[in-house]
């Protein structure tokens, strides 16, 4: 008797639970079709989002997917399922294929670096070249290297010079010449300075030509003989000055350098753009000394340009040389430093250099 009770109890608690779990799942239904009408037709699901349906709907079977699966079809929820079931047993990704391995990502950068800096070298070449660094690749290989990044072979490049490539190869033989103008005081008032230097477009080393009130023919054909001086000349390692149309560069100094062998060439009018080396160096002494200064008579001119120069070369960094020292003293070069720092001070300390003291 007792064990009769305690089925129909039984019974009536599940049956209640069950009728719980049909209005709930009838809800979620109604719910669910209320919202797939505000969305649209095709819905983007992620791959977390594919498991987790193909988990459930095989639990549930075909027959129950099709009365609840609405976003996709029962198939293809079995689909994901099979998919699922088949990247278990997927070992493609451990499996070693037969063959050489793969070129590091570095070393084939080094490979097309090489190619586009040498317009000549070829297969063999580059191969060579590795060889000096440790790497050992074959001919075939640097082939298909610069096969994949676009770049032809060697009879293919060399015969292509870009203007950067022109110019730079052409520097060490370039000199840049300009003039400049400073006021300066003197008893009779402001009196104009006109200032001839030269530039070494390779290594920005300046030279201070002269320093005149009047940049006369004469005066100009005499810093012409200065400038390819054998012993002391500061062209006389020089094939080419650029200036501009100034006919302050008479055609005397020309002349006068092309005794020395240098060749002038007249730039196109309005053009700083191709004398840029100089005009840059203008900008530096006005901005970063002149232009600070009051100055006295020639004597002061003189002096502060020559402070700067010496500046420039051994004691300020330059950013278009790898922001270097272009030509740094014995005392400057790297070795033992102390912990104590030292300034170098010029013109007051209008210009400033920090450097430690040797230990």
């Amino acid at each position: 008797m007792k064990t009769n009770e305690w089925a129909r109890l039984l019974a009536y608690v599940t049956g209640l639970i069950n009728q719980q779990v049909l209005l709930q799942n009838e809800y979620l239904a109604a719910e669910n079709r209320i919202l797939r009408a505000q969305l649209p037709k095709r819905l983007r699901l992620t791959d977390p989002r594919r498991c987790t349906l193909a988990e459930i709907g095989k639990r549930l079977g075909r027959k129950a997917l099709e009365q609840v699966a609405c976003v996709v079809k029962p198939e293809t929820i079995l689909g994901w399922y099979r998919r699922l079931i088949a990247q278990k047993f997927d070992g493609s990704r451990f499996r070693a294929y037969p063959g050489r391995p793969r070129i590091g990502r570095e070393l084939s950068e080094l490979v097309v670096r090489m190619a586009r800096e040498n317009p000549g070298w070829g297969y063999d070449r580059i191969v060579g070249a590795l060889s000096n660094l440790g790497q050992k690749l074959s001919d075939q290989t640097v082939g298909n290297i610069l096969r994949r990044h676009g770049i032809p072979p060697a009879r293919k490049r060399s015969g292509n010079t870009t203007w950067k490539d022109f110019i730079t190869a052409h520097m060490a033989v370039l000199a840049g010449a300009d003039f400049f103008t400073v006021e300066v005081l003197t008893w009779r008032g402001l009196i104009t300075y006109y200032v001839l230097f030269f530039l070494h477009v390779e290594t920005r080393r300046v030279s201070l030509a002269g320093i005149t009130r009047h940049p006369t023919e004469e005066w100009m054909t005499q810093m012409g003989r200065n400038a390819i001086d054998e012993t002391s000349g500061y062209l006389r390692q020089h094939r080419f000055v650029l200036h501009d149309r100034d006919t302050k560069f008479c055609e005397e100094f020309r002349k006068t350098l092309a005794a020395g062998d240098v060749k002038c060439l007249r730039l196109p009018a309005r053009s700083p753009n191709l004398n840029a080396f100089a005009e840059r160096w203008v900008r530096s002494v006005k901005e970063e000394c002149l232009s600070k200064l009051i100055l006295f008579g020639e004597g002061s001119l003189r002096r502060a340009l020559t402070q700067f120069q010496e500046h420039y070369l051994s004691e300020r960094n330059h950013q278009g040389k790898g922001n270097i020292l272009l030509f740094p003293r014995a005392d400057q070069l790297p070795t033992s430093y102390g912990p104590s720092v030292g300034c170098q001070q010029r013109l007051g300390g209008l210009l400033k250099y920090y450097y430690r003291r040797a230990a």
